[in-house]
């Protein structure tokens, strides 16, 4: 199984980009993870929210492929400690033959074929973060997450 991270938006921050990039080459030991990108909408602020969520829902759509089992990354989905959220990795490894895509959508959420195509909504806090603080978080915890299934020493109880 290949864990792949769907964002709108790419992250500019250089000090996200080191951070990001350093867990994801710890990443590389345990799994298949890659980063993908879909552009940010053009002429957005000529557009209003629905367009612009459609125009991004199109964009990740056109990402996903047959076979995806895809997450959300929403803040009405399901929380998790990192010992469950290990947990829910674990279980689909063994459940997701190809890849487990999870989503960041754009700044007004996610367009309605979006979430009719999704499998799962996941949300990392209640409390808002931006979007490459969001990227962040989440590779961090994948990472967390392939420490705990391994048994090594990164998480503590």
């Amino acid at each position: 199984m290949k864990v792949v991270l769907l964002s709108v938006g790419k992250t500019d921050e250089d000090f996200y980009v080191r951070a990001i990039e350093m867990f994801k080459k710890r990443l590389s030991h345990y799994i298949p993870f890659e980063l993908d990108f879909v552009p940010d909408v053009k002429n957005r602020k000529n557009l209003s929210e629905k367009e612009q969520k459609q125009l991004e829902g199109e964009a990740i759509l056109n990402r996903i492929q047959p076979g995806d089992h895809v997450v959300l990354l929403d803040d009405k989905g399901k929380q998790y400690s990192s010992m469950e959220f290990s947990a829910f990795i674990e279980k689909r490894s063994h459940s997701v033959p190809k890849r487990l895509v999870f989503v960041v959508g754009g700044p007004y959420g996610f367009a309605d074929q979006v979430y009719d195509r999704a499998n799962e909504k996941l949300s990392l806090s209640r409390m808002t973060f931006t979007h490459q603080m969001v990227r962040l978080v989440f590779v961090e915890q994948l990472y967390r997450a392939m420490t705990i299934l391994n048994g090594e020493p990164y998480h503590h109880e």
